[in-house]
């Protein structure tokens, strides 16, 4: 039923409309297995997966870290991409996984508990570090610091907050004293109220307007476009960090500068992350093509523009060889200096506390800031390449077609 409303994590996405005493199925089938396995994922259990992201592949070279790096301060070598559910309720044209993942209102499948998808996480992840040892390159030190998981991002493919214990398994990460990133695609406004605190939460904002939304995120929900304002609305709630996730698609929505701005307005988040269309080759599910992926210097203007639209809001930062760029609320710039990395061991005394007490003592985002480096800073002469680390430039390279 894609009309129907959600409710709380724990009535509205483990109830379906499955028959009386029918077992619900698993969600990974044969099938899919086989293709996922071939796009390199590790799968877990019946509905997760774990799969290495390039930029941790490319820190453990020395070749640089992602826009998070740049932006917040993780260590993109340390970090593992990850999902509790395959699952999602839109199939956006620009998906990177050519919608091989299943699709989905509401959770009708057999559920695994947090405990084993993230012990299963964590080793699958692991291993595939470990094929770097001794490859020309890496460098040692590391190679075994990548072995020791310290973020994990949420965001590998699917929805996460469909999973019915995302709770349970966030709580097990800062246990872990793992950050957490995790993404939702703005169509389930009740679970991100009820959503405990995340080291940073981002919402994708794919458009600004009803039709283009539909275009490009081509949602399962029939009222997909009040769930997505909802959405907002429940991310300006939070206390902790937020992001807009903003996908610049050539000819598709880079001309809707009014509606974003009326957008942050509603939402207001902590941070505007904007990001040219990732190309993932041709594929049956889109037409999405290289030609509508921005040129870097087209994504700077639309974020320039932006911000001129927006008063509490400034350029911040810029990772230039992932074609992205960051725009920060004025909050973060302290005695004109840019606060938007964070103190990830601030964050975790944070959580304990809060978890202790049973939610009573809460903090905000502004409790676990960091200063930023100066060569993360826009206009800087690096454009946000870390200066410890050694650029590595494709050969024939014309536009940036990678992921970040």
């Amino acid at each position: 039923d894609v009309s129907g409303e959600t409710g709380s994590l724990g009535r509205s996405l483990q109830n379906s409309d499955k028959k009386p005493n029918e077992e619900p199925r698993e969600m990974i089938t044969p099938a899919l297995q086989e293709a996922l396995t071939k796009q390199g994922y590790r799968l877990i259990g019946s509905h997760s997966g774990v799969k290495l992201c390039r930029w941790t592949k490319s820190m453990l070279r020395g070749r640089g870290g992602c826009y998070k790096h740049t932006f917040y301060g993780i260590e993109s070598h340390r970090c593992m991409e990850t999902t509790p559910s395959l699952a999602c309720a839109n199939k956006c044209v620009f998906c990177w996984r050519h919608h091989t993942n299943p699709v989905g209102t509401e959770w009708r499948w057999k559920m695994d508990q947090p405990e084993m998808i993230l012990q299963e996480a964590i080793e699958n992840h692991q291993n595939l570090i470990k094929q770097f040892r001794g490859v020309p390159g890496v460098k040692a030190d590391r190679f075994e610091e990548g072995m020791a998981v310290k973020h994990c991002a949420l965001s590998l493919v699917g929805e996460p907050i469909m999973y019915p214990e995302i709770n349970r398994f966030l709580k097990l990460l800062h246990h872990r004293e793992i950050s957490s990133f995790l993404v939702t695609n703005a169509q389930f406004p009740e679970e991100i109220r009820t959503l405990e605190p995340v080291t940073q939460l981002y919402v994708s904002v794919d458009a600004s307007t009803k039709d283009s939304l539909k275009k490009i995120d081509r949602p399962l929900f029939k009222d997909f476009w009040q769930r997505f304002l909802d959405s907002l609305t429940a991310l300006a709630e939070k206390q902790q960090r937020t992001v807009y996730r903003l996908t610049l698609v050539k000819a598709w929505n880079v001309e809707e500068l009014n509606a974003y701005a009326d957008l942050v307005k509603l939402g207001r988040p902590d941070f505007i992350e904007v990001k040219g269309v990732t190309y993932c080759g041709e594929s049956s599910a889109s037409n999405l093509t290289m030609a509508n992926v921005p040129w870097h210097e087209e994504v700077v203007h639309f974020v320039q523009e932006l911000a001129d639209m927006l008063t509490d809001y400034e350029v911040a930062c810029e990772h230039e060889h992932s074609n992205c760029m960051l725009i920060a609320h004025k909050k973060f710039k302290i005695d004109n200096e840019w606060w938007t990395w964070i103190d990830y061991e601030r964050f975790q005394e944070l959580i304990r506390t809060y978890e202790k007490s049973r939610g009573t003592e809460t903090f905000t985002a502004l409790d676990y800031i960091a200063k930023t480096p100066t060569w993360a800073l826009y206009g800087s002469n690096e454009r946000g390449f870390d200066p410890v680390d050694t650029r590595f430039q494709r050969k024939n390279k014309t536009k940036d077609i990678s992921g970040c």
